[in-house]
């Protein structure tokens, strides 16, 4: 029977390519809430396209209100059943990219578009390699469950909804991330600050910087009053401090603009934050109040240590925080704060020593989360990494992630794949693309899961 699974999950490649570029061509973008539609008309339609393509493959499905979906295979009861959640919704394109963002371009192995991998492709090979095991006629002992989000971007309100309006299962995966099992999330607290504008010093005419907390800009820029002497000083700090900064005369001002790389605020050691750079170039020509303070306790540190919060245990690495968004408006700054603490840090203390460090900024917490851990030896765990075995012959090992995924809304959850050790991790960034033998890779490593873990077979 296992061979037939194989020989089904071969013949899968080809129609589970094509349902993923026709998802990747979406742009699934949050917007204005409009009836039947709580994220924006773009992602009710990628909700309807993705339910349609379950349903086309002989799934049962459900819509819960636009803001879930889910399609299930098997018998048995909600509550035991294997979940896999994954999610439609994708942040903004940025900048940087040299392709169409929503293009769905096939380049080779590689099919390129925002949400490739982060996390249409991962939920198109969970699909597909649940149709494989149905189609293989593998007998299930637990239903199987495939919950399908749309706002894992902005809050997990979706998530919220379901578990209002439906059984949520109690064990499953998110395949949002990487290999082999990442059992452990560090916590999240999410931070706005403000503060009015100085009066003193380099006078700001506009600046609007930053789309997503969780996304490291990649481009930062902002109009100050000066004449043409702050040209040959920004192209000074450029060359100073190493990274592209230019400025140029615009509207009565000068506008400067500086270029990092841009990422996920989870992984902040692979990108570099332009808004970053902004604050110490302006700084070094004369802002003062709340823009210098940042610059000085943040700048492009991702460690916290300007803020008094860097911190690491062994269990789940270092604390990363990043500046998101920042903005000046009506004599007003503002700015956001994404921080991912580990296991052993007090989350609930950092707000308050964030303030400590920045005297005359209002520091308001917006968003809190726990760490999130499972034990390695649970079934669930034990399972997935056999599975990943099988398929791979690689070693059987948990990880930890700074990233957040859907995992932390089970009872028992972790993160598997969709990601392998090797690849670069291209969440948020430009150019985002996927391999599509590695997703080929994936689709079997998860009918495999799902065999080991809710196949009659597996418990024989």
């Amino acid at each position: 029977m296992m061979n037939h699974l194989e020989q089904v999950l071969e013949s899968m490649k080809e129609p589970m390519i094509s349902t993923l570029r026709e998802w990747v061509r979406v742009p699934s973008l949050k917007s204005e809430a409009k009836p039947g539609a709580p994220f924006g008309e773009e992602l009710r339609r990628m909700l309807d396209h993705v339910l349609s393509s379950c349903s086309a493959l002989g799934f049962e499905v459900k819509d819960y209100d636009g803001y879930a979906g889910d399609a299930q295979m098997g018998e048995g009861s909600d509550e035991d059943a294997l979940a896999i959640l994954a999610h439609v919704d994708v942040v903004p394109a940025g900048d940087g990219w040299t392709r169409e963002p929503f293009g769905a371009q096939l380049e080779g192995d590689l099919l390129y578009g925002r949400g490739t991998g982060d996390d249409k492709g991962p939920l198109a090979a969970a699909l597909y390699a649940m149709a494989a095991v149905r189609q293989a006629g593998i007998p299930l002992k637990r239903k199987v469950k495939l919950i399908i989000g749309c706002d894992e971007e902005s809050g997990m309100e979706d998530i919220q909804h379901y578990r209002r309006t439906a059984v949520m299962p109690r064990s499953g995966f998110s395949p949002d991330a990487s290999y082999p099992v990442i059992n452990l999330e560090k916590g999240m607290c999410g931070l706005h600050l403000s503060a009015p504008v100085s009066t003193e010093g380099l006078r700001i005419l506009s600046l609007d910087v930053g789309e997503r907390p969780n996304v490291i800009p990649g481009a930062a820029s902002a109009l100050v009053e000066g004449g043409r002497e702050l040209i040959e000083k920004v192209a000074a700090l450029s060359g100073a401090y190493g990274w592209p900064a230019e400025a140029e005369e615009e509207h009565g001002g000068i506008r400067i603009r500086t270029t990092g790389i841009n990422g996920h605020a989870a992984y902040p050691e692979i990108a570099r934050n332009a808004i970053g750079q902004l604050l110490i170039v302006l700084k070094e020509l004369g802002a003062q109040g709340p823009v210098a303070l940042l610059a000085g306790a943040v700048g492009t540190q991702y460690d916290g240590e300007g803020l008094g919060i860097k911190a690491q245990d062994n269990a789940s690495g270092p604390l990363t925080c990043n500046l998101g968004i920042l903005r000046v408006k009506e004599g007003q700054i503002f700015a956001t704060l994404d921080i991912r603490y580990p296991l052993l840090v007090a989350g609930d203390r950092l707000p308050d020593v964030i303030q400590a460090h920045l005297k005359g900024i209002q520091v308001k917490q917006v968003s809190f989360k726990k760490p999130h851990y499972v034990p390695e030896s649970s079934e669930l765990v034990q399972g997935l990494l056999e599975a990943y075995h099988l398929v791979t012959g690689r070693e059987k090992k948990t990880l930890s992630t700074g990233g957040g995924t859907y995992a932390r809304m089970l009872e028992e959850g972790v993160a598997f794949g969709a990601s392998f050790p090797e690849e670069p991790d291209l969440a948020h960034q430009a150019d985002e693309h996927i391999s599509v033998s590695s997703l080929v890779q994936s689709m079997r490593i998860f009918a495999h899961a799902i065999v080991r873990l809710a196949g009659i077979e597996a418990s024989a």
